[in-house]
């Protein structure tokens, strides 16, 4: 009598696998960095293609929405008692902005640094590079629109408790500390980041709300500079009579504009885009 001979569970299920499926999810593993690449650029495009008046309006909205990240670490900054373990908890509320203008599709510009280059990267010619300058400009004007318009709600109209007014003032005074080169050096790991949370969010559905927070709490844990959340504080300064607009603007904001810039743009895009490209010319 011949032996009936019984398999494991495990040879058992690799029967239930057909070759076509192994060479299919042989094939998603080798597109996973390709395919994280072309959702990026492929929102990049929508934005390069999207009406002027509609970024303007967007980039307003995130602007004032961002403002939020300020209000917030202001509010639990004056709930907590002035300990050295103050900033582990307070740098929470950094995320609260980045929630709403990420979450609610608004136009950020360190968000743009990746989307809007990747196109740019992928076909060099003056239409995607005349595009990927006229969204940034756009965007990061309307963002100091924004963020002006909120600063200025928070100085004046009474909305903010005097003490949590006084808190957020403390935390741009901070920020204007700063030279012109640490705020500069600052600036480029806070690109870097939100850079590096644009390319995670096409594979985190689902769990968008925790990948935010997590990333924005670095850089608010790590004090590094983030030139949207830090021109609300800036102006705070300015409409309360801290500091003066123009050292404000020169010493501060222009740089961390240029560090975001660096960091999210100029390193992490070419690093996203050195990984895939030999990949998507060969296809």
């Amino acid at each position: 009598m011949s032996k009936q001979v019984r398999k494991s569970p495990d040879h058992a299920e690799d029967d239930q696998i057909t070759e076509q499926e192994r060479v299919e999810a042989a094939t998603l593993t080798k597109l996973k960095s390709r395919m994280v690449y072309e959702i990026i650029r492929q929102e990049g495009r929508t934005e390069l293609s999207r009406p002027q008046s509609s970024i303007w309006w967007s980039g307003i909205a995130a602007g004032i929405a961002i403002s939020m990240s300020l209000a917030m670490e202001a509010m639990i900054r004056n709930g907590l008692p002035d300990r050295e373990w103050r900033p582990l908890i307070e740098n929470f509320g950094y995320a609260a902005g980045f929630l709403i203008v990420m979450l609610g599709r608004l136009q950020l510009f360190t968000e743009n640094t990746i989307t809007a280059i990747l196109p740019a990267l992928a076909d060099p010619c003056r239409r995607t590079i005349v595009g990927t300058t006229r969204l940034w400009s756009t965007v990061f004007l309307a963002n100091m629109v924004g963020t002006a318009v909120a600063a200025g709600f928070f100085a004046y109209s009474g909305a903010l408790q005097p003490e949590v007014k006084q808190a957020a003032v403390e935390l741009g005074n901070h920020v204007a500390e700063w030279g012109a080169w640490e705020t500069f050096v600052k600036a480029m790991p806070a690109g870097f980041l939100v850079a590096a949370l644009v390319w995670m969010r096409p594979g985190s559905e689902g769990n968008e709300f925790w990948v935010i927070v997590f990333f924005t709490y670095l850089i608010a844990l790590g004090d590094f500079a983030h030139v949207v959340v830090g021109s609300t504080e800036l102006f705070l300064l300015a409409f309360e009579g801290e500091g003066e607009i123009l050292k404000l603007v020169v010493v501060n904001l222009l740089p961390a504009f240029a560090g975001n810039l660096i960091g999210g743009a100029g390193l992490f895009a070419m690093l996203a885009w050195g990984q895939v490209h030999e990949e998507m010319e060969k296809k």
